[in-house]
């Protein structure tokens, strides 16, 4: 399994002023924007921490999955949540041929932990031996900053400033991401039953 982030969060829908603000940073000495481009880059990298211990994607973008094998050809889970739309699902045999499918073959069973692909008949079209197939989806809570669950926003923001708090310590705090933040995202990861089954 491959999952490729194809399109990234643009620097203007980081909620930068809301960092600064969260900071306390001074204003109107003329310097203002100086560490934009470094509350840029700790906001990018709180939204990553918290979307790989979530499995949740904040933003809307556009992610590409590739497999060599369905798991469950009655439907495949999606690695992360929520999918708001699959845009193409593409055969590719052993010489890179592509076949794309018809969108009546398949649907999107969308779900806030896991989502799948379905057929809309009893299984899921075979994969070429030697080939895979590529899922292109959009997934992500919300296209803008401002329409993001607070408790999500809150998180990124706390963590972002931990960030720029101890930019300078190279050591590995207890735990590595503070407890507030822990407990904000607690509600989104995935929960898993048994023998690592997931539910």
């Amino acid at each position: 399994m491959m999952l490729i982030e194809e399109t990234t969060v643009p620097d203007g829908a980081l909620p930068v002023e809301d960092l600064k603000a969260h900071l306390r940073l001074g204003t109107s000495f003329g310097t203002d924007t100086v560490q934009d481009g470094v509350l840029s880059g700790f906001l990018r990298a709180a939204m990553a921490a918290i979307e790989a211990r979530s499995g949740k994607v904040l933003l809307r973008r556009d992610f590409s999955l590739s497999l060599s094998f369905w798991r469950d050809r009655a439907g495949q889970s999606l690695p992360v949540a929520p999918v708001v739309a699959v845009a193409d699902l593409t055969l590719v045999d052993r010489s890179g041929a592509e076949t794309q499918i018809a969108p009546a073959a398949y649907w999107l069973e969308r779900d806030v932990q896991r989502p799948r692909l379905r057929p809309t008949g009893s299984c899921l079209p075979a994969i070429p031996s030697g080939g895979s197939v590529q899922i292109a989806f959009e997934a992500g809570y919300a296209a803008a900053w401002t329409n993001l669950p607070s408790d999500l926003k809150q998180a990124v923001l706390m963590l972002a400033a931990h960030y720029y708090e101890y930019r300078n310590d190279t050591g590995l705090s207890e735990g590595c991401m503070p407890f507030g933040v822990s407990s904000l995202i607690e509600r989104y990861k995935v929960v898993r039953m048994g023998f690592g089954a997931v539910r």
